[in-house]
C-alpha cells in the first residue's frame, strides 16, 4: 500500500508519554508553593502542551509577570523530581520502531523546553528514532504554526504529506493552522469532546488503536 504521509509529527506528554496527571500536580503544586489559587484538574490539563510560560499564565491568571521565573522554577522543581518515574504508553517503543522501519520521517513537537525534551528522548531510549524534534522554547508556542513548519522544511516534506498526532487542542490547532492533517488522542490530556472541536481525519481512544490507525492508512 502506497504511503499517504512521509513525515508523521508527535505530541510528547500525553501522547507517547504518560505524563499528564504528573504535569497537572506540578502546576497545582507551584501555585501552593506561590501562595496562588490553585487550578483545578481540568483547568491545569488544558494548558498542557503549551510552552511552559504560556501554559502557567493561563492556569493561574493571578500569576503577575514578574513572578513568571519563580513559577517556572517551582514547576521544574516538582516535575523532575519524579520524571524519571514516568513510562511510555504501552505500545509506545514498538510502534515507533516499526514506523522508523517502514522509512516514515519521524518527528516532535512538543511544548517541553530542549532541555526537557533532550532529557526524556535519552530516558526513554527512542532519540535514536526521531529524525528532527521542536520545542517551544525554540519556536513559538502551540497552536502557532511554527513547529511543524520548521520540521517540514528542514526534513523537506510539504503539508499534504505530513500528519500531526497529539492529545489536545492546542496539537490539532497547530496542525490546521499549519495546513496538514492531524489524528487526536483521546487517551492523554484533553477529552474526546474538546478534541471534537477541531477539525482531524481521526479521533483515537487508546495508544493500541492509534497504531492500527496508523498501518491502514498512514
Amino acid at each position: 500500500m502506497a504511503k499517504r504521509y512521509d513525515l508523521i509529527v508527535f505530541d510528547w506528554d500525553g501522547t507517547l508519554l504518560d505524563s499528564a496527571a504528573a504535569i497537572v500536580r506540578s502546576i497545582q503544586a507551584a501555585s501552593q508553593d506561590l501562595g496562588l489559587p490553585v487550578p483545578d484538574d481540568v483547568r491545569a490539563r488544558h494548558v498542557i502542551g503549551l510552552g511552559l510560560q504560556d501554559a502557567l499564565a493561563h492556569a493561574v491568571p493571578e500569576l503577575p509577570p514578574c513572578d513568571y521565573p519563580r513559577m517556572v522554577e517551582r514547576y521544574r522543581h516538582h516535575y523532575l523530581s519524579s520524571d524519571h518515574e514516568l513510562m511510555l504508553f504501552d505500545g509506545v517503543p514498538a510502534m515507533i520502531e516499526r514506523l522508523a522501519q517502514g522509512g516514515w520521517f519521524l518527528g516532535v513537537a512538543t511544548g517541553k523546553s530542549r532541555q526537557g525534551l533532550d532529557r526524556a528522548l535519552a530516558h526513554s531510549g527512542l532519540g535514536e528514532y526521531f529524525d528532527a524534534t521542536r520545542c517551544a522554547d525554540e519556536s513559538f508556542s502551540k497552536p502557532h504554526p511554527a513547529m511543524l513548519e520548521a520540521l517540514m522544511e528542514e526534513l523537506v516534506v510539504e503539508p499534504a504529506r505530513t500528519l500531526m498526532i497529539g492529545d489536545t487542542t492546542h496539537d490539532l490547532q497547530m496542525a490546521v493552522n499549519a495546513g496538514v492533517d492531524a489524528v487526536g488522542v483521546s487517551y492523554g490530556a484533553h477529552p474526546p469532546e474538546g478534541l471534537a472541536t477541531v477539525p482531524s481525519v481521526a479521533c483515537v481512544d487508546s495508544l493500541g488503536a492509534l497504531d492500527r490507525w496508523l498501518a491502514q492508512n498512514a
